[in-house]
């Protein structure tokens, strides 16, 4: 199975603007910028989109893992923070921090917690994002 998503830039990094767009279009023409990267200016930025796919990935995966043990969860909430490091060689992704708030009738902590960490491990996103380091605190409510 394959996704795809395009870029277009246009002008130097600095005072250059994009777009960009994805197959199913729920992206479509979303601008992007070094300001939106670097500072506070309007659109998105790769570090945003990674940061909601890891959470919809580690969302779905906990969901997964819960029904794979016999269990449908009412709700499962996470939101992922990438940190961008600018020191070094380089921007580079080090860190995402994953925060989930879960209500799961009929699970105690521990069964609870061996499965968010399973799902932290098993979620593609996660595995592609290997190179940096990835926490998670997980509720159960």
């Amino acid at each position: 199975m394959d996704r795809y998503a395009s870029a277009v830039w246009h002008g130097t990094l600095k005072e250059g603007k994009g777009t960009i767009s994805t197959q199913s279009a729920t992206l479509k023409d979303t601008q992007y910028s070094f300001a939106a990267r670097f500072a506070e200016g309007a659109g998105t930025n790769p570090e945003e989109l990674i940061a909601a796919a890891h959470a919809g990935c580690y969302t779905m995966a906990l969901s997964s893992q819960l029904t794979q043990a016999g269990l449908t969860p009412d709700t499962i909430e996470t939101k992922a923070v990438v940190t961008l490091d600018l020191h070094g060689e380089g921007p580079a992704i080090t860190k995402i921090h994953l925060t989930n708030t879960s209500k799961v009738p009929g699970i105690d902590k521990a069964k609870f917690d061996e499965l968010a960490n399973k799902a932290k491990v098993g979620c593609p996103v996660s595995k592609v994002l290997k190179g940096a380091e990835i926490t998670l605190d997980a509720t159960l409510v």
